[in-house]
């Protein structure tokens, strides 16, 4: 009888483990490595407040972007009118739509007092008004931060100390002290220019920014010292890179973290501010804006409440969206926590 010839034997065999995974199979694919961004954007999508703010939000931005297509839709507009046609002469209340008649189709907002304005068509550009400021002031604040604090923290020395310094300086003077002062002054300097609006819209972003850089300044700063001595950059230095490339390519891309969070809270600051500054008559004076609005409604709060809710109501609803996207982004981009 012939003996039988055994095949040869497997690793899998003598150590009864399973074979690794197809690299294309699906449990492969779970086990596959992550970096945090997609770790964090993970995390984001789970959290259904933040999914419901994010929404919230690109409501109010397809709202500000479309601002005149809206209009045209429910036939509103922002042109002067004659108010004795829309408000009554002895009370100055609108002759349709609340507070004193039903709903009226044709302005679904109402009408202002004593001018007859559609509330729908200024509420819209209100709406672009603030966001554009409180964007173009995130822009510029946040750019002046990161840079100075790259700057500072990677440098250090004399560099650092001065920036420190103007840092420190910037952080004394009082926000609100400086708006009151410093934007009546231009505003009042080029009140007689064609191009006043714009020069107004400018001021409020430079005031805006030239007193909010501070805070991501000393962020960044904080994070480069402790980058710096890692052994990437070490090792960057030691092959003779660049200082700008190893700002730019090796330290800034291990910033995204702290930078977006930094963004995502600074929005819904600019927005409360843009509308506060326009409250006081410091802000966006000749154009359309909530805080005008709201300034215009106070005196009729009693008589009239939706005129002021209106304008206070989108402002609270995109700030409250602002910040709760921003919680949930820092916790999402936090390695420690366990939401």
């Amino acid at each position: 009888m012939s003996a039988q010839i055994a095949g040869p034997e497997t690793v899998g065999h003598l150590t009864d483990q399973a074979p690794p995974p197809d690299p294309s199979s699906t449990k492969a694919k779970e086990i596959a490595g992550k970096s945090p961004m997609q770790i964090a954007f993970g995390r984001l999508v789970r959290d259904k407040i933040a999914l419901f703010c994010a929404f919230v939000i690109l409501v109010f931005v397809l709202v500000a972007v479309f601002a005149g297509v809206i209009c045209s839709i429910f036939g509103v507009t922002t042109d002067t009118v004659f108010a004795s046609e829309y408000v009554d002469g002895l009370t100055g209340m609108p002759l349709t739509g609340p507070p004193l008649h039903g709903f009226d189709p044709n302005h679904p907002f109402g009408l202002a007092p004593q001018t007859g304005e559609d509330n729908l068509a200024y509420w819209v550009y209100g709406c672009r008004t603030s966001l554009s400021i409180a964007f173009m002031a995130t822009v510029f604040a946040s750019s002046v931060g990161i840079v100075l604090g790259l700057l500072a923290g990677f440098l250090g020395g004399t560099t650092d100390r001065i920036i420190s310094f103007f840092t420190d300086l910037f952080l004394t003077i009082p926000f609100l002290l400086a708006a009151l002062v410093i934007a009546p002054i231009i505003s009042e300097r080029f009140a007689a220019s064609d191009h006043y609006k714009q020069i107004q819209f400018w001021n409020l972003v430079a005031v805006l920014s030239i007193f909010t850089w501070m805070g991501t300044a000393r962020l960044i700063r904080g994070e480069v010292l402790s980058l710096r001595e890692r052994e990437f950059i070490m090792a960057a230095r030691v092959i003779g890179m660049p200082t700008r490339r190893i700002l730019v390519k090796e330290l800034l891309p291990n910033l995204a973290a702290p930078i977006v969070i930094s963004i995502s809270l600074m929005l819904p600051l600019f927005v409360a501010a843009e509308a506060g500054l326009a409250f006081l008559g410091i802000g966006v004076t000749s154009g359309i804006s909530w805080g005008q609005t709201i300034n215009k409604a106070v005196t009729f709060f009693d008589t009239y409440p939706l005129y002021l809710w209106e304008p206070t109501l989108g402002i609270v609803a995109l700030c409250l969206a602002l910040n709760l996207l921003g919680d949930a982004i820092r916790d999402a981009l936090d390695p420690k926590t366990r939401r």
